[in-house]
């Protein structure tokens, strides 16, 4: 994994790439890359990676050129089946000088142009440079796993890896929130792309290729999304009955995990929390590393979040070598301001904290690379919101029953403050908007309705900017592929958790911005493009039976692991939010922050709001430590202070660090020493 950058002059009120802007780039993103750092300059193009050596370690510096240096690339991320495609390219003549999976990208641009992004297994952000056609090539992989910002500014375009990187290269950037970006976070938990918490910074949509030429004096662009999640009819059907899909399953995550633990020449490591999907990738692990598997944890001293028993169990059965975290509240309010300043996000839970801190002692320890289980509940249906759209849609067909609801008292089984745990509350609250169950958009309604009261907190010209922005829930739904209404229930569900959650905050705020914040990659056997495909294709009752969940992956993962794991009720990874904050231990940055004055220069929240807020809040927990607050206070704590906090360590944090120079290629037409 790295951290990538470019400068494109597109206009004449840019003069020319300037060597300062690569570097103050390359300095902001040395965290994610420490290994090296690599430049590449023209007149109009400028290029800048900074590397952490994963695969090729002597020979896979970047920005890397093809046999006639005419094609450059800059490349975060892995292609995992890179050695296959060489095979292929050179029986069309192609020349390889290395063993990096990057080589691969030009060699594939040469031979297969925009189909190349199709063939590739993999996670990827990517920068291509031709300069016998003086044109750029971005790219994104399939579900956005690997970042890509852009800005539009003063006659060039910036891209990188982070938001920050952009605001380095050139600080005449505006450094501005986008109060939309912040309302659309407390609907969806994050601004969906191309949309940032930027206004003048943009996010390339997963799946997505952009090309720029350059002319004389401008540009002309062009998009073309390459992969978008489909489900049958409008893809084959799997054919076989559920012995068969159980066995094709197994077999495609053991193809999965042994790409992604033999694609490097440095040590692999797994994730571990004691959950079928952590548990199985570090089960086919165990299988595919010679020696014992390093597996990492976070245990917790609350028992509300803590999972150590099943992690006990599961190093126990697999025999790997495990080591865990544990953590406080207090330790989530210490690490909040740095994880914040990686994230670049407004953030409604914590949870990005606490693997913050994990993936530091994974650092610690010499890892370079974890596997993870993330993509497993949303290829195989495993969270309770798609049980819930399937009782809520049972329960619409006969809306007066009093049975039918009585299935929701199923759900939520880890949350302390259930919405089924009062059967009359919570059937007033999930029968709403019944009438809509054939309705896109139905399963998520509730959650994005529950979310978006946090609005309350906006100030009256936020609130204002939203409404007319277009960007509220008809425009997710409207955007939707045309032929989803062709879909399963369950597919279109699946399609919206996808684009909705998985992509903008799942992979991004508790993904790659937290494992790159300590040099470390993740590699999601889940996310595998083969994987994907197949579990796509699969009927949904293969993965929702009845009521029970990630159902053909349980088979998969019956008597390859514990018994107790396979059959355990499911128990999504959380952390503590405000508690963490105003339950007795209080950083002195959390009234800093809040301050009227802090609330004022931002803008976005009413300070009257926030103040009501925070005074219940406090009062509750002084009352008792561990007081269950409403999911709405909850979040909202968090919402206000993470983006209080990204408004203050986006302006005020400056780089310190900087990777030593490996590859620095000044071409015809680059100003000396600039």
């Amino acid at each position: 994994m790295c951290g990538i950058g470019a400068v494109l002059i597109l206009s004449s009120a840019a003069a020319t790439v300037r060597r300062g802007d690569l570097l103050r780039m390359a300095r902001t993103l040395s965290h994610r890359g420490p290994d090296g750092m690599g430049l590449f300059r023209s007149s109009r193009v400028g290029l800048v990676h900074t590397r952490l050596s994963v695969v090729d370690i002597s020979g896979g510096a970047q920005p890397m050129a093809n046999e006639d240096e005419t094609l450059w690339v800059v490349f975060n991320g892995e292609i995992f089946n890179h050695v296959e495609l060489r095979q292929e390219l050179s029986a069309l003549g192609h020349h390889f000088r290395t063993r990096s999976d990057t080589e691969v990208i030009v060699h594939a641009w040469e031979s297969w142009g925009e189909n190349a992004f199709s063939r590739f297994n993999g996670q990827w952000a990517i920068v291509l440079y031709d300069e016998t056609k003086n044109e750029v090539i971005l790219a994104r992989d399939r579900v956005g796993v690997r970042p890509l910002h852009l800005a539009m500014h003063a006659g060039k375009l910036l891209v990188a890896s982070e938001a920050k990187a952009l605001f380095a290269a050139d600080p005449s950037l505006p450094r501005e929130i986008d109060p939309t970006s912040v309302a659309e976070a407390l609907t969806y938990w994050a601004p969906l792309a191309p949309h940032t918490m930027f206004r003048h910074v943009t996010e390339l949509l997963p799946g997505t290729i952009r090309r720029y030429r350059l002319l004389d004096g401008g540009f002309e662009s062009r998009e073309h999304r390459f992969y978008r999640p489909a489900f049958p009819p409008s893809i084959s059907s799997f054919s076989g009955d559920i012995r068969e899909a159980t066995e094709a399953v197994r077999q495609a995550l053991e193809r999965a995990v042994a790409l992604r633990v033999t694609r490097a020449d440095v040590p692999v490591a797994s994730y571990l929390s004691g959950g079928l999907d952590s548990t199985l990738v570090s089960a086919l692990a165990q299988d595919a590393t010679q020696g014992r598997l390093q597996t990492f944890s976070l245990r917790f001293d609350s028992p509300e979040y803590d999972e150590t028993a099943f992690q006990e169990e599961a190093v126990r059965a697999l025999g790997t070598d495990h080591r865990s975290i544990s953590i406080t509240g207090r330790d989530v309010a210490d690490a909040f301001p740095q994880m914040v300043w990686h994230a670049e996000k407004t953030l409604l839970r914590t949870a990005p904290a606490p693997l913050f801190l994990l993936s530091k002692l994974v650092q610690q320890s010499g890892i370079k690379v974890v596997l993870t289980g993330e993509g497993a509940d949303e290829m195989f249906a495993g969270y309770d919101i798609f049980r819930e759209g399937k009782v809520r849609r049972f329960w619409a067909r006969q809306p007066q029953s009093k049975l039918r609801p009585r299935l929701l008292e199923r759900l939520y089984p880890y949350l302390a403050r259930s919405p089924v745990a009062q059967r009359s509350v919570a059937q007033l609250f999930f029968g709403r908007d019944l009438h809509k169950a054939q309705e896109p958009g139905f399963t998520h309604g509730l959650r994005w309705s529950s979310a978006a009261a946090l609005q309350r907190l906006l100030t009256p010209e936020a609130r204002g900017e939203w409404a007319t922005s277009e960007r509220g829930v008809d425009a997710v739904m409207s955007a939707l592929p045309a032929d989803s209404p062709t879909w399963e229930h369950l597919s279109r569900d699946q399609l919206v958790e996808i684009e909705t959650l998985l992509s903008p905050y799942l992979l991004s705020s508790q993904g790659d911005r937290v494992l790159m914040a300590h040099s470390v990659e993740g590699r999601f056997p889940f996310l595998d493009a083969d994987v994907m495909e197949l579990a796509h294709s699969l009927p949904a009752a293969f993965k929702l039976h009845v009521l029970d969940e990630k159902h053909v992956l349980k088979r998969v993962a019956k008597n390859r692991i514990p018994a107790s794991i396979v059959g355990r009720k499911k128990q999504p990874y959380r952390a503590p939010n405000a508690e963490a904050f105003l339950g007795g231990y209080e950083p002195d940055w959390v009234r800093e922050v809040t301050s009227p004055r802090s609330l004022e220069m931002l803008g976005i929240f009413d300070k009257n709001a926030v103040a009501a807020l925070f005074a219940k809040v406090r009062g509750a927990l002084a009352k008792n430590a561990r007081a269950t607050l409403s999911n709405a206070d909850d979040m909202a704590v968090v919402a206000v202070l993470s983006t209080q906090l990204l408004a203050r360590v986006t302006v005020a944090h400056a780089p310190t660090s900087e990777p030593p120079i490996v590859c620095d290629i000044e071409r015809a037409g680059a100003v000396p020493g600039r």
